[in-house]
């Protein structure tokens, strides 16, 4: 019988269930989306029960697609959107509250109270992490102190907080009735609680952040068994053997498993991760220091690690709020219409600006408006500020790390976008590479449970299996390169101290 692995894909805007076989290619997926909720401005948050719905709808479907058995599913791995937030009861499996999505922004204030007068670095020497809105720790506490009795009830070990993947495991191996209460090291490393070199919960930042230890869940490696998918749950006693936080789980579907290798994933956000080997290094360029993976017994794998909070989401508002497409692959046609910025130039900063300028004050802008300008001007502007974003990590990375970009493997849902990655290699300077299986993070996740079960011998099988796709090489002149990048800078500046 032919053997495959499949992942859980638990993303920001869907979830999805895609089966890989034995040389990394896909054999079937199902993908459904969620609700995105706004109460607020600044606020973001999913339903984490329609969310579990949809996970257990996606799995059927996918194997029912394919007319796969469930017993011919060797092992399955979780991958997931990181630092959004689940507060849970643990005798019902009820949410106390919505998930506090990774965008949210409402503990911008709580944030300042947590690093008081000191820099928001105060932890970034044992979590790799600034203070900041965009990870759990802060999420976690606001919930503590806005649903009420749900402090006294998280310090009597009533509740259970997790991120996505916790969530997920959670409900798939019994919920209530014996689930397994359980993160692995890489979502653990994005809460702002987890020190980076003994790989566990820090009690004093817990304390500082008033987060009650008896919530957390165990901290476990990326490939390892953790318990059995329970009846009635799509793959019914299926080992659950890898979990990794999504940007993580490309980086290994990616291969980029020596010191030095580099990939950016264009998704929702963007995210470029710079393995640094077995050692953290700490950046002093704006850039995040973060867990890459650990593969069971052995020492973990560090990662610098450089987040845009606003890249394939500026698209989908063009679509939802704008109307100026009706679909987001609309969007190249539209760009291309024209041919070139006509001197726009679009900041997504609606969240404030992530790495490596990391400034919540800032809104988003469009600059360069005159009355030549039509709507393929805002959207060339739009796909153009993933590439200098993205630009403006990586010259982070070259600076923290010494080591000199000579390729850029791309993955994610916009790098089928053919003017956007010619662009990126023309900002750049530097060859942009896509693999032949650009589901990069649902294949990384498949990968760490695979190796847990013997599926794949060992990460030489995972080097064995990547392949080239296609290569976008740069063709601007050096002098447009820098007028741009230039007029880029001066457009973001212009973003600085609106809250």
């Amino acid at each position: 019988m032919t053997r495959y692995v499949a992942a859980i894909d638990q993303g920001t805007t869907s979830s999805r269930c895609i089966v890989f076989d034995h040389s990394g290619r896909i054999v079937t997926v199902a993908q459904k989306e969620h609700q995105q909720i706004f109460p607020r401005p600044g606020w973001v948050e999913h339903d984490p029960t329609e969310i579990w719905s949809n996970v257990r709808e996606v799995v059927g479907a996918a194997l029912g697609k394919a007319d796969i058995p469930k017993d011919s599913i060797a092992a399955v791995g979780i991958t997931n959107q990181r630092e959004t937030t689940v507060v849970w009861d643990r005798a019902t499996g009820k949410p106390i509250y919505n998930a506090i999505v990774w965008q949210d922004t409402r503990t911008e204030s709580l944030c300042r109270d947590i690093s008081g007068s000191a820099d928001p670095d105060i932890y970034r020497g044992r979590t790799g992490l600034p203070v900041s809105t965009y990870f759990a720790g802060p999420k976690i506490r606001w919930i503590l102190d806005h649903v009420e009795g749900a402090r006294e009830r998280a310090e009597r070990g009533e509740l259970c907080f997790g991120t996505m993947d916790t969530w997920v495991l959670w409900n798939a191996t019994g919920g209530p009735n014996g689930g397994i209460h359980v993160t692995d090291v890489t979502n653990a490393s994005r809460t702002l609680l987890m020190d980076l070199t003994t790989l566990q919960w820090d009690p004093e930042i817990c304390a500082d952040l008033g987060v009650p230890a008896a919530m957390l869940p165990d901290i476990r490696s990326s490939s390892e068994v953790y318990g059995v998918v329970r009846p009635g749950r799509g793959l019914d006693g299926v080992p659950i053997a890898g979990i990794l936080g999504d940007q993580q789980a490309a980086t290994f579907g990616q291969a980029c498993l020596s010191p030095g290798e580099a990939k950016n994933t264009y998704g929702t956000g963007n995210f470029l991760l710079l393995n640094t080997g077995t050692s953290p290094v700490q950046s002093t360029n704006g850039l995040l220091t973060t867990v890459c993976y650990q593969l069971g017994s052995e020492d973990a794998v560090y990662a610098l690690e450089g987040s845009i909070a606003v890249t394939g989401s500026l698209v989908q508002w063009l679509r939802d709020n704008l109307g100026l497409i009706s679909s987001a692959p609309e969007v190249e046609t539209l760009a291309g219409s024209v041919e070139d910025n006509g001197g726009v130039y679009f900041v997504p900063a609606f969240s404030g600006l992530f790495a490596p300028r990391w400034r919540p004050d800032a809104r988003g802008v469009i600059a360069g408006l005159t009355r030549f300008n039509n709507k393929g001007h805002i959207a060339r502007a739009a796909l153009e500020a993933t590439a200098y974003q993205t630009r403006e990590v990586i010259e982070a990375a070259r600076a923290d790390s010494g080591v000199e970009l000579t390729t850029l493997k791309v993955d994610g849902g916009m790098v089928s976008n053919e003017l956007l990655m010619q662009f990126q290699a023309d900002i750049l300077d530097v060859p942009v590479i896509r693999p032949v299986v650009s589901e990069t993070t649902a294949l990384g996740a498949a990968y760490a449970a695979g190796l847990a079960v013997g599926f794949w011998g060992d990460v030489d099988d995972v080097r064995a299996n990547w392949a080239e796709d296609k290569v976008w090489k740069p063709r601007m002149d050096s002098a447009e390169r820098h007028r741009l990048y230039t007029d880029w800078n001066k457009a973001v500046e212009r973003t600085y101290g609106w809250v």
